[in-house]
């Protein structure tokens, strides 16, 4: 895949950032859309071989999908692919340390074999390289690689993109899917609301003494939640929501010295464990934009909303970002940029995005405040979940993502 420069006709559209949302983006579009024409700016270098896509987007991260969003992905013909390397979830725990509020989910009440799936952010960038492979080699996709937006001029019918390298892009639609801290979002005049939570995520893979069975915990501690989600091979993925200094204390320990921390704050519900792999910690905030569209231009994934990682939420909503977008491409074929797509694209993501914002905002707060009134409060709330069927139904569909795609069919046939 060399560095092309495509400076033929207009483009129908161009992806900034080649992670995993502009990457399933494209994919998606092209496959559904067979006379697109597509190109993808990637700020890192390509790799010497052909295998494997840019490490820094494809981490050792995983992401926890909603039964939703891998009904998507079996729709977009991904998850047949994908389903060797995930791992169904299919009882969640929820307790509060210290106290006796607990709730449990489990697949089988919903008459479903899963509420959702870990998966390796790695594995779906190995997916997703091979089958955009194929579609650089039909000349239908183009890459830039090691390169980045220097300068954006927009007219009436096009976007006219500048590169770092000098190479100048026309496009119909300019898609920015860089990530939380994207520079193209700030130069296409997009504002950018924060929030920081003062709180670090530290992230790492756990392997145990025997097997989850398919169990996740959120345990609610007084430094914040601490989850567990079930991996392939024996293993959880860990995001366990600390203090600055308590982060960097835990990052620092021994393998025998975090794994002894770990077992306290988690209980041994969740079972011994026995070894960490590599750990990472990096702040939390929460970073949404102010629009989703400006003129000729979407952002999506975590540049139009960044999530603290409570309840899995990121990506999900990056998922169905792609899906609205692939929608409205299917309904505005002439101009992928037109004012209607624009404007129709905005109207579907914001309302999902404030409410799953707010979901994950008031889970943050509540359970990371240490009051006792707050935490008689939420206590109560997990006790009243087992009693009434309703409400837990109504947990369970916004954890599943099934409200958010039921809203969004809705939306999307009357845009």
């Amino acid at each position: 895949m060399s560095h092309t420069h495509c400076a033929e006709l207009p483009l129908d559209l161009v992806i900034s950032g080649g992670g995993m949302a502009g990457s399933m983006l494209a994919y998606v579009l092209l496959s559904q859309n067979p006379g697109l024409k597509l190109a993808i700016i990637e700020q890192s270098a390509e790799l010497a071989t052909d295998q494997q896509p840019s490490k820094a987007s494809f981490d050792s991260r995983s992401i926890a999908l909603a039964h939703g969003s891998v009904e998507l992905l079996q729709q977009w013909g991904l998850w047949q692919e994908l389903q060797q390397s995930g791992c169904a979830i299919k009882h969640i725990h929820i307790s509060d340390r210290g106290h006796f509020g607990k709730t449990y989910l489990n697949a089988a009440d919903h008459q479903l074999s899963a509420l959702g799936q870990v998966i390796e952010v790695e594995a779906i960038g190995e997916v997703l390289w091979q089958k955009l492979k194929a579609f650089t080699a039909q000349g239908r996709l183009s890459w830039f690689y090691n390169d980045a937006i220097s300068a954006l001029k927009p007219t009436a019918e096009l976007q006219q993109i500048r590169l770092r390298s000098g190479a100048q892009l026309q496009s119909k639609l300019l898609v920015i899917a860089e990530g939380g801290l994207s520079p193209s979002r700030t130069l296409a005049g997009f504002e950018l609301k924060s929030d920081d939570y003062q709180q670090h995520a530290l992230i790492a893979n756990i392997g145990l003494a025997e097997s989850h069975q398919h169990k996740a915990f959120e345990r609610f501690t007084p430094t914040g939640p601490l989850a567990l989600l079930p991996l392939t091979r024996q293993r959880y993925s860990l995001v366990w929501t600390l203090t600055p200094e308590q982060a960097e204390h835990h990052l620092n320990q021994n393998d025998t010295g975090f794994l002894a921390a770990l077992q306290q704050a988690a209980g041994h519900r969740a079972g011994v464990f026995k070894t960490v792999g590599q750990r990472v910690v990096y702040p939390l905030s929460l970073k949404r934009a102010t629009e989703a569209a400006r003129h000729r231009t979407v952002l999506l994934g975590n540049s139009l909303h960044n999530l603290h990682p409570i309840a899995g939420q990121g990506f999900n909503l990056a998922i169905r970002d792609i899906y609205s977008l692939s929608v409205l491409l299917q309904q505005h074929q002439t101009d992928a940029g037109s004012y209607a797509l624009t404007k129709a694209y905005q109207q579907a993501r914001l309302p999902d995005m404030q409410q799953v914002i707010l979901y994950t905002d008031s889970l943050v707060r509540l359970f990371s405040n240490s009051s006792r009134l707050m935490a008689l409060g939420r206590n109560t709330g997990l006790f009243a979940l087992n009693l009434c069927p309703e409400l837990k139904q109504a947990v369970a569909n916004q954890a599943m993502g099934l409200n958010s795609i039921r809203q969004l069919k809705a939306l999307l046939t009357r845009a």
